[in-house]
């Protein structure tokens, strides 16, 4: 129906000759803008059909020679007061001051307009129809002047935006307190503002057929891998889809390995943690429309880190990372672990242990490892329901549900109140990984462990953590080794995994990241001055 909608509307318009309709259902325009305003602007209208956006105002620039013009813009994504102060004031009480409109030609008139009377920083001219239609959907005021087939392009782009405030995904206790909003140009300013050099580059992509979606990579030029930026570029370049409303689809799309259950691209809502990835020599991919950047090469170690493990002092960051690594072991394996104990090797556990959680099993009707399914799945039903749930009910309801289902359960004898305990503490175990992503992959991955566990005990959760690493290990982005630093080892990159070592001790920057410029440090461990 909407290739007939299509069609029926270039039949429609006057100009035969230069609309047509491609393939892919874009209207293309083969032919650029003529001399005559009053035929510009109904091609314009043909192609905006039933836009009630659209605004079109005719202007009346001198009533004796009666110049004509139109400007025109999308109402809600540009800057009212802007068009108002900036153009349409300057072109109605101004142009009659320029004293030699009355001899110039409507081209140089159209020049008059550009350098004397629009007071706006960012100011194109173009005739090809194409980019006028591209830019008025961006959000640009176009100015059409009668008798001249090139327009003006000027940046007005304005409407609702999101402030910048705290992201919500990555607190911190200490650091800054500014995230990433959907506006692009918010975006990049942040990170400018944090790195100014300029040897931080920012390359423009287009994305998306239908929504024509701005995308922008960052990286400082002398510190990343020119060959990942070459293959980003490329990669972006292949995106072949009609809309991209956010950055996970880019990050979708340009992986390594769509089939892993990992993920192969960290993203943030942090400034501060993007500016510092591009420190290290990675590339950030900011998508418009969008509060989370993209990081790539990324590695597995990055899902374990926190932005504030940098802020405070490198002994406090040793002890939180190795409490996330354990909770990160507890949340994939210990439901798993729970069953085979109980199941094949209760010689494992000591006897009054034994006796005890034997005790508190007997009169279950089931044994662990469906008992551990069952409440794993009532678990995750009730976190996707306090998520989905608006924020001042959703809290409630998934702490009083999971008490009151758990608490209920173990008086009926449906399950063990040793159960509990443990899908409990393997929920706060994964709640604890800074990642959210990560976090999602362990998630998935406790059930086929708990089913390898309940068929063959412990060997069938080492044959699973066996087919995980091997899995892992075979793992790149963008080039990069996902176990890197630790396999393949790397000795300077190693002060950043488990452990961080202190600033003064981390001169170099990850070397399997950047190639150039390894020395991000020149001096030497501070200390009181003799």
């Amino acid at each position: 129906m909407e290739n007939n909608r299509l069609r029926r509307l270039i039949k429609k318009t006057n100009h035969k000759s230069q609309i047509s309709l491609s393939t892919n259902n874009q209207i293309k325009i083969k032919e650029p803008l003529t001399t005559n305003l009053t035929d510009n602007i109904i091609l314009l209208k043909k192609i905006f059909h039933n836009c009630s956006d659209i605004v079109f105002r005719e202007l009346v620039l001198e009533n004796e020679e009666k110049i004509h013009a139109q400007i025109v813009h999308i109402d809600g994504i540009t800057d009212k007061n802007t068009i108002h102060d900036n153009i349409m004031s300057s072109l109605l009480h101004k142009f009659h001051l320029l004293q030699t409109n009355r001899v110039l030609m409507p081209d140089a008139r159209l020049s008059q307009i550009k350098y004397s009377l629009i007071s706006i920083a960012n100011i194109k001219e173009s005739s090809d129809i194409e980019k006028v239609i591209d830019a008025i959907l961006n959000g640009e005021t176009v100015i059409l002047l009668d008798g001249t087939a090139v327009c003006l392009f000027a940046s007005t782009k304005g409407g609702e935006v999101r402030p910048v405030s705290e992201p919500a995904t990555e607190s911190v206790v200490r650091g800054p307190r500014q995230g990433f909003t959907e506006n692009l140009r918010t975006n990049t300013s942040l990170v400018r503002r944090i790195i100014k050099t300029p040897e931080l580059k920012m390359e423009k992509f287009i994305a998306g057929t239908k929504t024509k979606t701005n995308i922008v990579v960052a990286y400082i030029d002398s510190v990343a891998n020119e060959d990942v930026i070459k293959e980003v570029r490329h990669r972006l370049k292949k995106i072949n889809i009609d809309s991209i409303l956010d950055s996970a689809y880019v990050e979708e799309l340009i992986e390594d390995n769509p089939y892993s259950p990992f993920p192969q691209i960290a993203h943030t809502e942090r400034p501060d943690k993007a500016a510092a990835e591009l420190l290290e020599g990675r590339v950030v991919i900011l998508v418009d429309g969008s509060p989370f950047v993209l990081m790539v090469p990324t590695v597995f170690i990055q899902f374990l880190q926190s932005s504030e493990d940098y802020y405070e002092r490198y002994i406090f960051s040793f002890a939180v990372r190795i409490i996330r690594y354990f909770v990160f072991v507890v949340a994939l394996v210990l439901p798993s672990a729970y069953i085979a104990i109980t199941t094949y090797h209760q010689e494992m556990l000591p006897t009054p242990l034994l006796i005890s959680v034997a005790g508190a099993h007997e009169g279950v009707p089931f044994p662990s490892f469906i008992e551990a399914i069952l409440m794993e799945i009532t678990f995750e039903a009730l976190r996707e329901a306090g998520v989905r749930l608006p924020k001042p009910v959703g809290q409630t309801v998934s702490i009083v549900g999971a008490l009151v289902i758990g608490e209920a359960a173990v008086s009926a004898g449906i399950v063990s109140p040793p159960m509990v305990i443990v899908v409990a503490l393997t929920a706060i175990a994964s709640f604890a990984i800074p990642a959210f992503n990560i976090a999602i992959s362990i998630r998935m991955l406790r059930f086929p462990l708990m089913i390898l566990s309940g068929v063959l005990g412990f060997y069938g959760i080492m044959l699973g953590l066996v087919a995980i690493l091997i899995h892992v290990c075979s793992l790149r982005s963008f080039g990069v080794p996902y176990l890197t630093p630790i396999a393949p080892f790397n000795g300077s990159g190693i002060k950043d995994t488990i452990f961080r070592a202190p600033w003064w001790n981390m001169k170099n920057r990850p070397e399997l990241i950047s190639s150039e410029n390894l020395q991000r440090e020149k001096t030497s461990k501070p200390g009181p001055s003799k």
